[in-house]
């Protein structure tokens, strides 16, 4: 009987071994723990960055096609290409550029060709954020005829924009206005847009203008 005991006690723990053996556990759930919250961290930092990065790269698409497809002044489709601080009747603020591009969709229920004007400002947001800065607004206005009352369509495209610059090359130097409607009677060689957001990081967009049809980003 008591080899029988004896054979059933070899069989169990000491309590020393119980100790090592929850010790053990008890560090690989801290090492579990500790990368499962580095990586949900790593997650929500990028995640943050995508959202953030999603609208300026919005601001930079619209930017290029409207700078691209700016129609030239003179002849039958003349439109204006202004850069600088405009201000207009009509113009609740000034904005930053006004231009005439062919970026306009064609729809059949809509009379419209493709030729729009397109404006871009700075606007006080209507929630200020605690980094400050300002909102983007793209305007268009599709019926060019109706110049006293024009129905403007208003497009937020990114926050927290401390400033926007538009540079316009002549062929020698980059100069800081344009207006074909007065000395200048030529678009552009080149645009240079410069965008600082809340943060301080700085975007710059280099597309050409209408003359070539070509774009590069820097």
């Amino acid at each position: 009987m008591s080899e029988r005991a004896n054979r059933v006690g070899c069989c169990g723990f000491t309590l020393i071994e119980m100790i090592l053996a929850m010790g053990v556990m008890a560090i690989v759930i801290v090492v579990v723990h500790a990368a499962f919250f580095s990586a949900l961290q790593l997650r929500d930092r990028t995640t943050d960055a995508v959202d953030q990065g999603q609208p300026a790269q919005q601001a930079a698409t619209f930017l290029r096609r409207d700078l691209l497809c700016a129609t030239a002044s003179g002849g039958v489709l003349e439109g204006s290409f202004k850069v600088g601080s405009i201000s207009e009747p009509g113009m609740s603020q000034p904005v930053s550029v006004e231009l005439c591009t062919a970026t306009g969709a064609l729809h059949d229920s809509a009379p419209w060709a493709e030729i729009q004007k397109v404006t871009y400002a700075l606007d006080k947001p209507a929630v200020p954020a605690a980094s400050g800065g300002r909102d983007l607004v793209r305007r268009v206005t599709r019926n060019l005829l109706n110049a006293i009352t024009p129905d403007v369509t208003e497009q937020w495209l990114m926050g927290g924009v401390q400033s926007l610059e538009f540079d316009c090359f002549d062929g020698a130097q980059w100069v800081n206005t344009w207006d074909t409607t007065a000395g200048n009677t030529n678009l552009p060689v080149a645009v240079r847009v410069r965008n600082r957001n809340s943060s301080g990081a700085a975007s710059v967009i280099e597309p050409n203008t209408a003359n070539d049809h070509h774009g590069s980003t820097s």
